[in-house]
């Protein structure tokens, strides 16, 4: 079978020839070179890796190929695989200067949070039989949760609500820390990271991943305007 990317070598290297910042770059970090590089160019590129040709301070020329893991599909996939490798290089070479986030978003399938803790508690924790919640008449208690208790008896599956309110808290707590850390790298201001922690602990994971995405976009877009 053909290679898309190999038959479009020439465009894709001429693509890259007005970004020579970043082709030193990925000799540098992919290409594990640390001499001083001076310039770079892309001599060669196919869906498995691309060769870059370089030159040192010294005056001595060399190439390296820096393979792609995984191997490019295809030539519509060379593009955004290099900005990724682009933003991977700058980044982990200490280049790449990412604004701070100074806002917080609120991803809407966090919504659905509570009625998760919800659905946990009935399915997880039913009251036993003969229970009185909030002098509501037990009978009715025991209509209501009569699934969930039929559930529990059968899988043998249950906590007490102390005990899965804890586990339920534990998680949080630590969802709670790990946003923090992701806060202290990429959050500008107090109040922001403050609102991000304490809607992880109440929402969950929707509100870190998110957090997670907008770092991502945030690097992509500083990637994107660097040389």
């Amino acid at each position: 079978m053909s290679d898309s990317v190999a038959s479009n070598s020439s465009s894709l290297c001429t693509y890259m020839k007005d970004q020579p910042r970043t082709l030193v770059a990925y000799v540098k970090y992919f290409g594990k070179v640390q001499d001083n590089v001076v310039s770079a160019e892309m001599s060669g590129i196919d869906s498995k890796g691309m060769t870059l040709s370089y030159k040192l301070q010294s005056g001595v020329s060399n190439s390296v190929r820096v393979p792609f893991n995984p191997p490019l599909p295809g030539y519509d996939g060379a593009k955004p695989r290099l900005l990724s490798m682009k933003t991977e290089a700058l980044d982990g070479l200490g280049m790449l200067k990412v604004p701070k986030l100074t806002t917080f978003r609120f991803p809407p399938k966090a919504i659905m949070t509570p009625f998760i803790f919800l659905a946990y508690f009935y399915l997880l924790a039913p009251p036993p039989p003969g229970t009185t919640l909030f002098s509501i008449p037990a009978a009715t208690v025991d209509t209501f949760f009569a699934p969930a208790n039929a559930i529990k008896n059968f899988t043998g599956l249950g906590f007490a609500a102390q005990t899965l309110a804890t586990i339920l808290g534990v998680i949080h707590t630590a969802e709670g820390l790990y946003t923090l850390s992701l806060c202290r790298r990429s959050v500008k201001g107090l109040a922001v990271t403050a609102v991000y922690v304490g809607c992880s602990m109440l929402f969950g994971v929707h509100i870190w991943k998110d957090l997670k995405i907008r770092i991502q976009e945030k690097r992509t877009e500083a990637a994107t305007k660097f040389e």
